[in-house]
């Protein structure tokens, strides 16, 4: 193009270039905006905005029971007993109340309060973007003794709303399934909506919640299932998020109470862990960030705790000062608040912002924690007895860190021996590798790019870090060398534990272990040491796990790489089309010391071949379960979760 055409174009700038986008098509152009992203986050963002209408008809009171299917041909269905979304013909749109619901943003009964005094997505915007990012949608009500139906196509209604029949249920039932023009996958995880739907039940006392998943079998030839109910609500979310815990007190504390017109309900407990685990929710969005209702409870923790043990001369006799931090060591807390206007911070909805909210919690929490500790002193004294000792280990810690960075300052602040780093110094762009073994790290060494690509061979297993205080964690040497070759410091900020990333070295932590059960151990080690002390490494997007292949398959010069199980098969059969599958040479390798460091660069390190899986928190709640369960001391709770799994596993042959 000319540079008087190109000129003439930028110019041409009129009322022809603005784009009007009719109904959904918004939401069809910048998915990411309405749910996040388009991954496998935003996949299952569909189901929670579904679920969420159902959630508010039980909040007002209206359902209790909320079923959720995954399809054989990975479609989901959710149904409720709900009052079923109206249908009489709305006025102002000239048109069915349900179509308006489905096919209008921010449409809805929610922005009613007096249909919805709380509600989830209060944007308006959820089920609307479930069905324009949809290939299908049918929306089925049962309501006043009679069903309707209406369906569409990425948004797009096929027919008017039709009286399909009669019934004596009410509710109402969504089927939909997400569009592969939209979405860079589309495979459900069991896992994924279990947690979730097993918080919703907690959240939710008395609603019963069942999820299928009719996409696969077990080993007796079931549909996996699960059904998920609460009479305890909060407290026994507290019992099951502390079931792989020793417990110090025998029942939670627990709060119901409004003040300032702020619904709060809080259950605490203490175990003999070493971590906190507080989790929080608003109008049952899980606020993974915190925010202002964190903010007022640990405001009021700190407070009550310091004031009571002062009052009975339990601290007299201690010679050293108190933090917050000390008093949350082995809580764990869930936090509940409905806020008729909740503002969040961000799209995402992660961080509660509403400054009324902080006062209220703190309000409830001091109120009733004085008293609770009042009614109980046995109990309080032995929770006393736990800050003063975390305390204690706290300055333990503090030296430990001293001594080792002193250490590196004496010792030129240099970077471990066994590092082979980098060239390049933007953290941007560099990688480091932990890396199983000296064998491996020296293929790893060999093969790697040494631009941007940085190799610590790890000796062994590193400490468990969910046995052990933190002051532990510096007398291990393995340890020691990942946070100095990461390049970051604990500290503390506004009495709270901080990470400090401001000197972090690498923007991609790599985990490459064997394929085998050691090199799950050590991998499950070191996510450990991450999650408890370096989440937000996590939460920043910084740490991925490596994927070896499993198989090299040969036949004359043909040679292929697999992954699993399912693609080696595949493959086989695609390497030998005449049949003859005998005549395809399988190797399976077991450690990464058995490829060579071009089969190691080729296969796991090439950015332009490799296989990399981002380690995320879909939910703290769950991810602290789960840490505690499987490496934690209590040996029942992990003979439950393997007898209960082992049925879906999927064996090696």
């Amino acid at each position: 193009m000319s540079k008087e055409k190109k000129s003439s174009s930028r110019n041409d700038y009129s009322a022809q270039n603005i784009q009007v986008l009719e109904g959904l098509e918004a939401v069809r152009k910048r998915p990411a905006m309405y749910i996040g992203d388009i991954g496998v986050k935003g996949l299952h963002h569909l189901i929670w905005e579904v679920v969420d209408n159902s959630i508010d008809e039980a909040l007002a009171g209206h359902c209790d029971f909320i079923s959720v299917s995954i399809n054989e041909d990975n479609s989901i269905t959710v149904e409720d007993n709900g009052r079923g979304i109206p249908i009489d013909f709305h006025s102002k749109e000239n048109k069915s109340a349900l179509e308006v619901v489905m096919t209008v943003l921010h449409a809805g009964g929610k922005f009613d309060k007096d249909t919805y005094k709380v509600s989830g997505g209060l944007h308006g915007v959820g089920v609307s973007c479930v069905n324009a990012l949809s290939s299908s949608l049918k929306a089925t009500v049962h309501r006043q003794g009679k069903v309707y139906e209406q369906e569409y196509v990425r948004g797009v209604p096929q027919y008017q709303v039709r009286e399909i029949g009669k019934t004596e249920r009410r509710g109402t039932h969504i089927h939909f399934k997400p569009d592969h023009e939209i979405f860079q996958v589309l495979d459900f995880k069991y896992e994924t909506i279990a947690t979730r739907l097993r918080e919703m039940s907690f959240l939710n006392a008395g609603i019963r919640i069942q999820l299928k998943d009719l996409r696969e079998k077990d080993v007796d030839g079931l549909h996996r299932s699960d059904e998920f109910y609460s009479e305890g609500g909060l407290v026994e979310f507290v019992d099951y998020l502390d079931e792989t815990k020793q417990k110090i007190i025998e029942t939670p504390v627990y709060i119901d109470t409004e003040k300032n017109g702020v619904p709060v309900q809080v259950a605490m407990s203490y175990n003999n862990s070493y971590n906190e685990n507080v989790v929080s929710y608003v109008n049952t969005i899980n606020t993974y960030e915190g925010g202002t209702h964190v903010s007022g409870f640990r405001r009021a923790l700190t407070r009550t705790l310091k004031s009571y043990a002062d009052k009975s001369g339990m601290l007299d006799k201690v010679k050293i000062d108190i933090s917050g931090d000390d008093f949350r060591e082995g809580l764990t807390a869930v936090i509940s608040v409905k806020v008729a206007e909740p503002q969040f911070e961000g799209q995402t909805k992660t961080k509660l912002g509403n400054s009324d909210v902080t006062g209220a919690v703190d309000n409830a929490v001091s109120e009733a924690l004085q008293f609770w500790l009042e009614e109980h002193p046995k109990e309080a004294k032995v929770i006393v007895g736990k800050v003063v000792l975390a305390a204690q280990a706290r300055l333990a810690a503090k030296k430990a860190r001293e001594m080792v960075q002193r250490k590196n300052v004496l010792g030129g602040g240099g970077l471990p021996g066994k590092l082979a780093d980098c060239a390049n110094s933007d953290p941007a762009v560099c990688e480091l590798y932990l890396v199983e073994g000296d064998s491996a790290g020296g293929s790893a060494k060999q093969g790697r790019d040494r631009d941007f690509q940085a190799i610590l061979p790890l000796k062994g297993k590193i400490l468990n870090v969910e046995k052990a205080h933190e002051h532990k964690i510096y007398d291990n040497d393995e340890i020691k060398n990942i946070l100095t070759a990461l390049g970051v410091k604990f500290g503390t900020v506004n009495d709270e534990k901080e990470l400090d990333l401001s000197h972090l070295r690498y923007h991609k932590i790599i985990i490459m272990t064997d394929a085998d059960i050691d090199g799950s151990h050590i991998r499950t080690l070191i996510l450990t040491l991450f999650f408890r002390y370096m989440r937000n490494l996590i939460e920043s997007g910084y740490v991925y796990i490596a994927l070896p292949p499993l198989y090299l398959l040969k036949r004359g010069k043909d040679e292929r790489y697999c992954w699993s199980e399912e693609e080696r098969k595949r493959v086989t059969q695609e390497m030998a089309p005449d049949g003859k599958v005998d005549s395809v040479g399988i190797q399976r390798y077991k450690g990464l010391g058995e490829m060579n460091p071009e089969q190691l660069w080729t296969t796991t390190m090439d950015p332009e071949t490799r296989s990399l899986k981002q380690v995320t928190i879909e939910s703290a709640a769950e991810a602290d379960h789960l840490f505690s369960m499987l490496m934690g001391d209590e040996v029942a709770p992990r003979r439950d979760f393997i007898e209960k799994n082992a049925k879906y596993a999927k064996i090696d042959t």
